[in-house]
């Protein structure tokens, strides 16, 4: 494999929330920069920068990732979901969504996006999650607002919801 600059542009194609995407991005841009600068997808933030806060987690083929660890060169090729992906239609809420809405389970939601998407991954391998399962998920998110408590009743909720119908997460 070739070495990559770090000033040198590479255009980057991949699927975005179902839909394809091309951007042109130096090798050094980071997912959530290009997410943000460049697609316009300001639902990922983009809080500590060292993967640690969870703001800023977006599924990759899947599986949850800390796109401010990934570089946008490293999505080529590949299937990419945001928040912004997780609403059925633009004037839907998913059933995650709307029972952190009936929970009131964002206060300033900073870090609303990435636990949404680290919850949904949880409910998708998960249908029926003990309450200590989604603890152990949403101790990889820092909330200053919320004390936690209406996040995991917002997720407990959900599943209920999601076992009793055949509604996407």
């Amino acid at each position: 494999m070739p070495r990559l600059s770090a000033k040198q542009r590479h255009v980057v194609a991949f699927t975005i929330n179902g839909q394809p995407a091309r951007m042109d991005v130096e090798t050094r841009t980071l997912a959530t920069d290009a997410l943000r600068h460049t697609l316009g997808l300001t639902g990922t933030h983009v809080g500590c920068e060292h993967g640690v806060c969870g703001a800023c987690t977006i599924w990759i083929d899947d599986v949850p990732a800390r796109a401010c660890l990934t570089l946008a060169v490293q999505l080529e090729g590949r299937t990419v979901r945001t928040v912004e992906g997780l609403a059925p239609r633009a004037d839907e809420l998913s059933v995650l969504q709307a029972a952190f809405r009936r929970h009131h389970a964002l206060q300033c939601g900073f870090c609303t996006a990435g636990i949404l998407m680290s919850a949904a991954a949880l409910l998708r391998e998960r249908p029926n999650p003990t309450e200590a399962e989604v603890r152990e998920v949403v101790g990889g998110h820092l909330c200053r607002c919320t004390g936690y408590t209406p996040i995991i009743a917002a997720i407990l909720d959900a599943a209920s919801i999601l076992q009793e119908s055949t509604a996407n997460v």
